[in-house]
Formats: C-alpha cells, structure tokens, sequence
C-alpha cells in the first residue's frame, strides 16, 4: 500500500466519524420523531474529498453508526444506501463539474449542483423507505396502508429539505478550509 493510499484510507476513516459526530451531537427534534442535523455537511464533503466510490463508503458508514449509536437502528441499512448514494452522486457531479477547472467559484458551484442532487437524493430515499415502514408496519399491505405511509411520510419532506439545505450551506463554507490541505486539494482535482 502506496503513503497516498494511506493517507486516503485514513481521510475516509476521519471523515466516517466527524459524519457520525456531526450527526449525532447537533440534533434538532423534528415534529416525525427524526430530527435535523449538520452531518449531511460532511456527507457531500466525503463525495468531494474522496471521490464519489470512497466517498460513498466513508459517508454511509458514518451516518449508517449515528443510527446505530442513537438507537434508530432500524434505520441503518437504509440511511447507509442512502447516504452512500447521497456522497457519490454529489461527488460525481463535483469531479465531473470540477474538471480542467480550479477557481474557487467553480468550486462552491460544483458542490452546490453536487449537493443539490445528493440532498434530492435523501430526502426521495427517506421519503420511499418511511412510506414502506408505514406501509408494512400495519401487518398487511394495502393501498390503504400504502396511502397512510405516504402521507405520514410526507411530513417528513419539509425537514429533510432544511437539513439538505443547511448540509450544502455548511459544505461550501468548509471546502475553502479544506482545500489547503495539499492531498485534498490534488484528489478534489481528480
């Protein structure tokens, strides 16, 4: 294993936990019994930093342990796929947006039609798996538990839209700090 391998898997293990920490130690209580929080920040930072596969483990891994450690656990799989899917779209779109290009506004737009994306992304995933919980958490499924799943589900749009919100808000603030580490400046450039 090359010092640049290292220095990635270690990025990606050090992203992993400051999403799981972001996550975990800001939480404002959503009236769904969910709640808001700035770890969606450094799930579109692991899809920039890392790239959109890396970035996608790192990012799903630590969101996937903040449920696990709050005690959602029947949210992990599904806040893994869906994180995981949130970081490597946002990357892609970033590396594909960022090629040839280096200037700092092109950056912060990147990340924005990155995160715009990945933040659509979260909020469709969570919306889709709440309605299935619904749905099948009545015993049977029906179009009558498959209607009060959307519409339960349906309140949780709002919320997941201001924490996409705030995610890419924190994310374009945070990339300029980033981009002066030497390693992360070359691999966003990748």
């Amino acid at each position: 294993m090359t010092d640049q391998n290292i220095k990635k898997l270690v990025t990606a293990a050090l992203l992993a936990a400051m999403t799981c920490i972001a996550t975990m130690m800001i939480k404002i209580p959503t009236p769904t019994m969910g709640y808001i929080h700035p770890g969606d920040c450094f799930v579109l930072l692991c899809g920039v930093v890392l790239g959109p596969v890396s970035g996608a483990l790192a990012a799903g891994t630590g969101s996937m342990l903040s449920d696990i450690f709050s005690g959602y656990l029947s949210w992990a799989p599904a806040t893994f796929l869906i994180k995981a899917l949130s970081a490597g779209i946002a990357g892609f779109l970033f590396h594909r947006h960022m090629s040839g290009r280096s200037s700092a506004r092109s950056r912060s737009l990147a990340l924005a039609a990155g995160g715009i994306a990945g933040e659509a992304v979260m909020t469709a995933g969570y919306f889709l798996y709440e309605t299935g919980l619904a749905a099948f958490g009545t015993g049977d499924f029906t179009g009558a538990s498959l209607a009060a799943g959307i519409a339960s589900s349906a309140a949780g749009i709002p919320f997941n839209l201001v924490q996409g919100i705030a995610g890419i808000i924190l994310s374009i603030l945070l990339l300029p700090v980033l981009m002066k580490v030497p390693d992360i400046r070359e691999w966003s450039r990748t």
